[in-house]
């Protein structure tokens, strides 16, 4: 799918401090040398578009081996400076190919790299990133479960065994909707992405939807993810995303576009401690492609109810459509409100936890703010018994707590054989074997009987099929899942699924005999250990 996105990002320097040279650029050679008179100076090169140099209070952050920092892998452009804006308080760099423009832009006063990315092409390698490629000597700090440096690959070429502990570049994400800021640290420098407001407006994957946000090595690797080809949970679209910290894409979106203020993100150096946000509007100034500015969006405010209170802090509300996305957290009365968002009509969701327990349309018009309450639809039958929440996550089942920050053959797991049964949230074919259940019945819970098994992602076309005592349910058909190795990347959010099973009346067992429940995984394909099909638990019920 083609597609047009401006992505902005900021690379942020925290302690402000004057330099000697004052704020402007100089251009030498393939060198465009920005000063920020706030203790940043970095360098773009004019025939690449990739950062070469970025130094902070004089501390050399940016790697001077053969790979620097860019957007995607390098992009080779063909770049140029202007000092524009308000007061000319802005340096804004144009980097620019057949198919993508990366800005690059300086704000006076402010140690950082504002980005944006636009682009009319879907990526050839399926991704859109901005890495900044950091010297590790500056910034040693970066994240435990994604320190690779000294260990051996155990699986693919990104999952690492370190002395006892397994780690992998993946287990460094978080969630879009918490992901405001993550960065590195060292000895009076710290680099931080941040990700404000409507950061991944233009992104793909949703508001649970995780990627890469660190990798130690031999460099320091700090990431900006916009566009991922492989487990992306919705369509991308373009999107004009400021401060570099902030581009994301969502599938099916429209070309062209702008990567918004949804998107923005900024590389923040401080001496050490962790930036806040900051204010974005700035980019309507600077003439770049695609901006749509705050005065031609809108916003949705109102109420979800109907979700039940134990789960009151953990509801959230969801935008998304053919060009943009955007989601809100609820306070615990369910009372919400969203950034500022395109216009547009766009499917409203209700979620409880990860699960999606309501929709509906709303038109959002610019200048304007509109109500719209929703209230959960979800079904809530009187059960026999129930083992999980059905909120879309694996919580509360066997190493469920562990599984986003180590590989499943981590010695730190609990045992995940058969004895374990239904502990276990994720069934494997033939690795662990099937889950057996075995439960008891009065009198009165005989006769036909409903079985409902929710899913948060498969592998490799696994589905649960169930045998009940003497009785083999139908075989499901395949899911439709992301392209992604899941649980062994450090997620278990693929697409929820919700496999019903009418047990005939006869089968189930009363009077205190003993029932026996197995949960197979069938697929169409096959595979080894920790990477044969499988499933994940959210939760079962029988009623």
């Amino acid at each position: 799918m083609l597609w047009k996105s401006l992505a902005i990002a900021s690379v942020y320097a925290g302690f402000l401090t004057s330099s000697a040279l004052g704020f402007g650029f100089t251009v030498s050679g393939t060198s465009i040398t920005v000063e920020t008179d706030a203790g940043l100076v970095f360098v773009v090169a004019s025939n690449s578009g990739d950062i070469t140099s970025m130094k902070f209070n004089g501390i050399e952050v940016q790697d001077q081996g053969s790979k620097k920092s860019h957007i995607s892998s390098g992009i080779g452009a063909s770049c140029s400076a202007v000092r524009t804006g308000n007061d000319n308080n802005y340096v804004k760099i144009t980097c620019t190919t057949p198919t993508l423009t990366q800005y690059y832009v300086a704000r006076y006063k402010d140690p950082a790299i504002h980005m944006a990315t636009y682009i009319t092409a879907e990526p050839s390698v399926g991704e859109l990133r901005f890495i900044a490629r950091l010297r590790k000597a500056a910034v040693p700090n970066g994240y435990r479960v994604s320190e690779v440096d000294g260990g051996t690959a155990i699986e693919g070429s990104d999952v690492f065994r370190v002395g006892s502990e397994t780690r992998c570049k993946f287990y460094s994400s978080r969630q879009f909707i918490d992901d405001q800021v993550h960065g590195v640290t060292g000895n009076g420098v710290g680099a931080w992405m941040i990700i404000p407001g409507t950061g991944y407006e233009s992104a793909s994957g949703g508001p649970f939807f995780r990627d890469i946000n660190n990798q130690g090595s031999a460099q320091q690797e700090l990431y900006f993810y916009m566009v991922r080809g492989m487990s992306h949970l919705q369509p991308y679209s373009p999107m004009f995303i400021r401060d570099c910290a902030e581009l994301r894409t969502h599938a099916d979106r429209k070309l062209p576009q702008l990567l918004s203020t949804a998107d923005s993100s900024a590389l923040w150096f401080t001496t050490g401690g962790q930036p806040g946000t900051y204010d974005t509007t700035f980019w309507e100034g600077l003439g770049v492609q695609g901006l749509v500015p705050k005065s031609n969006r809108g916003r949705v405010t109102g109420r979800a109810s109907g979700i039940p209170s134990n789960f009151a802090n953990l509801q959230s509300v969801g935008f998304s459509n053919g060009n943009a996305q955007y989601w809100a957290r609820t306070d615990s009365s369910g009372a919400f409100t969203t950034p500022y968002m395109k216009p547009g009509t766009y499917t409203m969701t209700l979620y409880k936890v990860e699960l999606a327990v309501a929709s509906q349309q709303v038109t959002v018009n610019a200048g304007q703010v509109v109500t719209s309450n929703i209230n959960s639809a979800e079904a809530n039958p009187s059960t026999i018994w129930q083992i999980g929440d059905f909120d879309g996550t694996p919580r509360g089942f066997l190493n469920a707590d562990k599984i986003e920050s180590m590989h499943p053959s981590d010695s730190r797991m609990s045992y995940w054989g058969p004895s374990a049964h239904l502990q276990r949230w994720v069934v494997y074919q033939p690795t662990i074997g099937p889950v057996t259940l075995r439960f008891t019945l009065n009198s009165n819970q005989g006769g036909a009987r409903t079985l409902q098994i929710a899913t948060t992602l498969a592998f490799a076309g696994g589905r649960p099929q169930v045998v009940v005592n003497n009785w083999t349910g139908p075989a499901p058909a395949a899911p439709s899942q992301p392209d992604s190795r899941g649980v062994t990347r450090g997620t278990w959010r693929g697409n929820n699924m919700l496999y019903t099973v009418n047990i005939p009346s006869g089968v189930l067992l009363t009077n205190g005999a003993t029932n026996t429940i197995t949960i197979n995984v069938i697929s169409g394909s096959s595979g080894d250990g920790f990477l044969s099909p499988n499933f994940v638990f959210d939760a079962l019920r029988l009623y």
